[in-house]
């Protein structure tokens, strides 16, 4: 037989209060004064009695769910999520903490390619939603019209009705190429993922075009290395790169996580970072100062970037705020896979 689930009316019970006095309590309303020992007595009876508060009717009745979505588009079909890259797992943690510090939880996704993120937030009754990595705003419409509260990550190229933050993607890109362009090199490859019309990988390549062409050094298509943001992708072309005749003494990844691949493919190919390749990461996370050798790169502050985020879809939800598009800087951590040459 199953139990009893304890409401209002047990815990008013318990402290001799009226039902009313307990959702007030519950429900933290400054438009009433109740006594501090009433308050006491309430809380009391809560704990006493095992009080669980119920979620999906007090959703009902505010019309808020305190539920936001959490979304990564998924550029391949059939792919897992990539936490495998730090950057998302964060992001996310530094989102979930936020979103929780100001009484929201969090429904975490990915989405296949032909998913509609409309019809994700209309299933799952989301207040908001944040979605990192939009690249089509066709993906976006059904949000926009239906008055979906909506913040983009790292999207690019989208109407700046829907608030947005992202980094200055291309000046990290310009400031790794020039980095080790004043390094001596002058034949600098680029690591990145799928290149698309729009999104961070196609920003962080225009900064690289940007450096070379500042310093006078013609782009060579063939030194631009394109596949998944993956370890897996960076190792490969590590090995790759260690069986080239001619391969360029520099590289700039578009992420660490590519940047941690090439360091292990070059290295079981037989070639050493710095000593024969020198190398710029993206990001900056945990482990870029901790591999070996340590990893120059760009850093983001992706913690902040996150808290930002839930921010501005909470701050709308609960109409503190219109929109915003916030861009937030970068900048060059040097460290020990670069080599001077020349």
């Amino acid at each position: 037989m199953a139990m009893k689930r304890t409401n209002m009316k047990d815990i008013a019970k318990k402290a001799g209060v009226s039902t009313a006095t307990v959702s007030y309590i519950i429900n933290k309303r400054t438009d009433q004064v109740i006594t501090p020992q009433t308050i006491q007595k309430v809380e009391d009876a809560i704990q006493r009695l095992g009080y669980v508060p119920n979620l999906g009717a007090r959703a009902l009745a505010s019309k808020h769910t305190k539920l936001l979505g959490l979304l990564i588009p998924q550029t391949e079909e059939k792919k897992k999520l990539m936490f495998s890259n730090s950057f998302y797992g964060e992001f996310l943690s530094s989102f979930e903490y936020e979103a929780r510090k100001r009484g929201y939880n969090i429904l975490i996704s990915g989405t296949d390619v032909d998913e509609s993120y409309f019809d994700i937030a209309r299933k799952r009754s989301l207040d908001g939603i944040v979605i990192v990595g939009v690249e089509d705003e066709a993906d976006i419409v059904g949000l926009k019209k239906n008055g979906i509260h909506t913040v983009l990550v790292d999207s690019y190229g989208m109407d700046k009705e829907l608030s947005s933050v992202t980094i200055d993607d291309r000046n990290g890109g310009f400031i790794a190429t020039e980095h080790l362009i004043s390094m001596g090199h002058r034949t600098i490859g680029l690591a990145t993922g799928y290149l698309t019309k729009e999104g961070v990988n196609t920003e962080r390549l225009k900064g690289y075009e940007d450096a070379l062409a500042k310093y006078g050094i013609e782009l060579d298509g063939k030194y631009v290395y394109s596949g998944t943001v993956s370890y897996e992708y960076g190792f490969e072309l590590g090995l790759e790169l260690a069986q080239m005749q001619d391969p360029p003494s520099a590289i700039f990844a578009t992420a660490d996580i590519l940047a941690f691949g090439l360091i292990k493919g070059l290295k079981q190919g037989g070639l050493m970072v710095p000593d024969d390749i020198s190398l710029v990461g993206f990001d900056d996370g945990f482990l870029a100062s901790n591999t070996d050798p340590a990893l120059s790169t760009v850093r983001q502050d992706v913690d902040n970037k996150a808290k930002i985020a839930a921010r501005l879809v909470i701050d709308m939800i609960e109409n503190q705020e219109d929109r915003s598009n916030i861009v937030l800087p970068v900048s060059l951590v040097e460290r020990d896979s670069v080599r001077k040459i020349g």
